[in-house]
């Protein structure tokens, strides 16, 4: 690999870090937070349920934004552009005094990391060697994973205002290196060219076969933040209801990450044994699914065991990176940053139909009931979407889509 490959994973991999600190420090924080607000335990739910909405319709518009954006001008240009949102929207987190304001900094903070992997993952799958992508992708996953266990760990020691101030200082910190990184050479070459449509979002939806690929990589992914947005962000709720009142979501969220980070290696490496993207995404979601079931269905009376089987959850949901090298493999240069950043964020942002659909059926169930019919569901149609994915490991990337 060149240094500027290098340098472009490193960047990558840091951004996601810091992104992912940023994404996951308000499910740890929610409770403490919304408390020292004024708000009852009732209003907590209710508004952490409207707030993480938010966030995560936030990073729907910024995954369009961001994409249309880096496939136009750039990767690197909006690889930094989406660090700085959301690095000053989770300072100015810091300095709410009512839920409002929270709502407003969420929504732009979710704009912001919105942009930051799929313009990460883009520069590296164009810049690293072919048979190495797996391992530049599964780098940035693993290590970027890492930061929702440092935002477990802040969030718990430091006031929540502190916690969301060392996010925001991080990103502005992680800006300086910018310095050595370069563009992508497939992105300036298409440019050169001319007469090529660049970042034109409805070129997916101009042919049938392109929009059911890119409907499938959305789908296939919906079960990692049903696990990390319902499952555990939710887990002291969840487990409340059944008489047991010790679970912290700090821990729950802490543990799954950890089980992300070793996932997204595994899965990495299974795919790079296997030469397959496919695979090893089809086996994490078969067992990621049993192990929703057993979370809903088991009567536990102890928070330790909830935090193993969060880890586990965790675990099987790490099939993020090879899911999303999988997406910039999909595509031509022309559409690749569209594609890799959206798709991340309609993922992220399936989370609102999720919670809908939980909330739908707690109307009529429990909410663990729920969870589980919603999972389920989820699960179901995601195996069905991974297993008509075009296998595309090792394959040339050097091709642009047409009408």
């Amino acid at each position: 690999m060149s240094q500027k490959a290098w340098l472009a994973v490193l960047v990558a991999t840091l951004g996601y870090f810091v992104d992912i600190y940023d994404l996951i420090l308000f499910s740890v924080v929610r409770e403490a937070s919304l408390s020292d607000l004024g708000y009852s335990e009732s209003e907590r739910l209710r508004y952490g349920v409207w707030l993480i909405n938010l966030q995560m319709t936030g990073m729907l518009l910024g995954g369009l934004l961001w994409g249309i954006l880096a496939d136009k001008r750039g990767r690197l240009s909006i690889l930094f552009g989406s660090i700085i949102t959301y690095s000053v929207a989770n300072l100015l987190n810091g300095l709410v005094e009512s839920v409002e304001g929270y709502a407003i900094w969420r929504f732009i903070a979710g704009i912001g990391l919105a942009g930051e992997l799929g313009a990460g993952v883009t520069l590296v799958v164009e810049l690293v060697p072919a048979y190495l992508r797996g391992w530049g992708t599964t780098l940035i996953a693993t290590v970027g994973i890492l930061g929702a266990v440092v935002a477990s760990i802040v969030g718990e020691s430091f006031p929540w205002r502190t916690a969301y101030f060392i996010g925001g200082g991080m990103g502005l910190i992680l800006l300086v290196l910018r310095i050595g990184v370069g563009e992508s050479g497939l992105f300036e070459s298409i440019r050169r060219q001319g007469g090529i449509p660049m970042g034109d979002f409805f070129q997916i939806f101009r042919r049938r076969e392109r929009f059911i690929r890119y409907l499938h990589v959305i789908l296939a992914g919906v079960p990692i933040w049903y696990v990390i947005g319902i499952l555990i962000t939710f887990a002291p709720d969840l487990f409340r209801e059944i008489g047991l009142s010790s679970v912290r979501a700090s821990q729950a969220v802490m543990y799954a990450y950890i089980g992300l980070s070793i996932g997204d290696f595994l899965a990495g490496l299974l795919s790079q044994v296997l030469r397959s993207r496919k695979q090893p995404v089809i086996l994490w979601l078969s067992v990621g699914g049993l192990l929703s079931i057993a979370y809903n269905l088991i009567p536990f009376s102890d928070a330790t065991l909830i935090y193993g089987m969060a880890l586990l959850l965790g675990l099987f949901s790490g099939y993020w990176a090879v899911l999303i090298t999988s997406a910039a493999e999909q595509f031509g240069t022309n559409l690749r940053a569209t594609v890799a950043t959206s798709v991340p964020n309609w993922i992220r942002g399936s989370l609102v139909l999720s919670t809908l659909l939980w909330n739908l059926f707690h109307s009529f169930l429990p909410l663990r009931q729920s969870a589980l019919f919603t999972g389920l569901m989820l699960f179901s149609l995601a195996l069905w979407s991974a297993s008509r994915l075009r296998e595309t490991f090792g394959s040339s990337l050097d091709f642009v889509e047409r009408d």
